[in-house]
């Protein structure tokens, strides 16, 4: 029996059909070359040659072209999903891009003087005015915060930290590691789950350069524990002549109280409680872009902005355009509330995800409207289960889950009890018809493999 393989076409046979060859008007020939030859090592390996070469080709092609990094509809119910990249900006913060992307900025140049300025002092002011603090500085993300800090504080020195607060972030990044890798010498003290002021205060010594407190965002503790509260770290300080950086994480801004999540400082509360430093970041509950934002006091904030580090770790004029846009919109709480995507999530009422998952499931066979819960993410409120509504969708959960998720746009639910959950807690009402689309897709694709 002759081997099937050797009636495959080759290469410039394909590339002479005129349905390859029109292939080449949307995409470099070096592609589609590319291309067909994939399919045909495909066919190689395979038992039988494709039944549509050209359909083969084109699908192979738009892989290639399409980008790494794309959009994705969010139906995990976890609103700061950070491998989904956490914070979707408002609608003034994508305007401020588009602006500042388009052309020259005022980065570095001080229109007022006509002369060199610099970018550090860019979302100061409106920082001081909505923290309290008398100085800002904005780096890249939390963790170069912390490390900048650290180094301009205590390199060569100990940072003095309950061993409560020891905690590891996202990407298996642990605070004793960047610790280190500022330059301070850990120190720890108290044990897991109680530490006291006179910890800190036997630990404090002519060697010790910095009393570090970390907010616990992504874990509680409960039953017989202690620690330290802000407030009395920072007295401690000021009375030691040691300064204190407080780690707040999740950067939340505006109270959130009125929608029933409590116990999260707000970066005003961490000011007021009188660090010299705090840090937090700008992608998660701020609801801003990518950012590491340091407030504090002014002469503690200077030594920072003039580390050699801080050039290492400073932020471009899209970041800074998109920070100042978001922060703007905090001078009026309710709109915060109603144009900040992350806010406005997790603000809205239960009811108004029921009526769009009911109107949802009209449009599409065989899905059903339940009752969800999601999550805040980010680290922040770790113990909050937040009443959501779902759209429970038929079929194989794992096969339809995939297929979701490799289309375009992609779609990222979850899988309970062997069900496919789309919530619509974090699902866009923008992203509603793309997401119907999305369905209906995979649900066409599995009856044509059916028929």
């Amino acid at each position: 029996m002759s081997d099937p393989r050797r009636a495959l076409p080759s290469v410039s046979s394909l590339l002479e059909r005129d349905d390859v060859r029109a292939l080449m008007s949307t995409a470099p020939r070096a592609l589609v070359v590319d291309a067909v030859r994939d399919a045909l090592e495909a066919a190689r390996q395979a038992p039988a040659a494709p039944s549509d070469w050209i359909a083969d080709i084109q699908q192979r092609l738009s892989r290639v072209q399409q980008p790494s990094l794309r959009p994705v509809i969010n139906g995990t119910g976890v609103v700061l999903h950070t491998n989904l990249g956490r914070a979707p900006l408002a609608s003034a913060a994508i305007a401020a891009i588009r602006d500042a992307a388009a052309g020259y900025t005022n980065l570095e140049y001080d229109l007022d003087r006509g002369s060199r300025g610099s970018r550090y002092t860019h979302c100061v002011s409106l920082l001081r005015e909505l923290t309290g603090a008398e100085d800002a500085l904005v780096v890249n993300n939390n963790a170069a915060a912390l490390v900048l800090a650290l180094n301009a504080l205590a390199a060569g020195r100990e940072a003095v930290i309950s061993r409560g607060e020891l905690v590891e972030i996202g990407g298996s990044f642990r605070i004793p590691d960047i610790m280190v890798q500022g330059g301070a010498r850990l120190r720890e003290i108290g044990t897991t789950n109680r530490t006291h002021l006179a910890d800190y205060e036997g630990a404090i010594g002519p060697d010790t350069g910095v009393l570090l407190k970390v907010h616990r965002s992504n874990f509680a503790m409960q039953g017989f524990v202690a620690e330290v509260e802000a407030r009395e770290l920072a007295a401690l300080g000021r009375a030691r002549g040691v300064p204190v950086v407080h780690d707040l994480g999740s950067g939340l801004v505006l109270g959130l109280e009125r929608i029933g999540l409590t116990g999260e400082p707000t970066a005003a509360d961490a000011v007021r409680a009188g660090a010299d430093l705090v840090t937090m970041s700008g992608d998660k509950l701020l609801g801003g872009p990518q950012a590491g934002i340091i407030v504090g006091r002014a002469e503690v904030v200077k030594r920072l902005r003039e580390n050699p580090l801080a050039r290492a770790m400073r932020v471009d004029k899209l970041v800074l355009a998109a920070l100042e846009a978001t922060l703007m919109l905090y001078r009026e709480p309710e709109r915060a509330m109603r144009e900040i995507p992350v806010l406005a999530m997790l603000a809205e009422p239960v009811t108004a995800l029921r009526a769009r998952a009911e109107a949802l499931a009209r449009r599409i066979p065989g899905a059903a409207v339940t009752d969800s819960a999601a999550s805040v993410g980010g680290g922040a409120f770790p113990d909050v289960r937040i009443p959501s509504v779902a759209l429970a969708i038929a079929g194989d959960a794992n096969r339809i889950e995939q297929r979701l998720r490799l289309g375009q746009p992609a779609v990222i639910g979850r899988i309970a009890d062997g069900t496919l959950l789309l919530d619509m807690r974090t699902v866009r009402p923008a992203e509603e018809d793309a997401l119907v689309a999305a369905v209906a897709a995979v649900a066409a694709a599995a009856a044509a493999l059916a028929s």
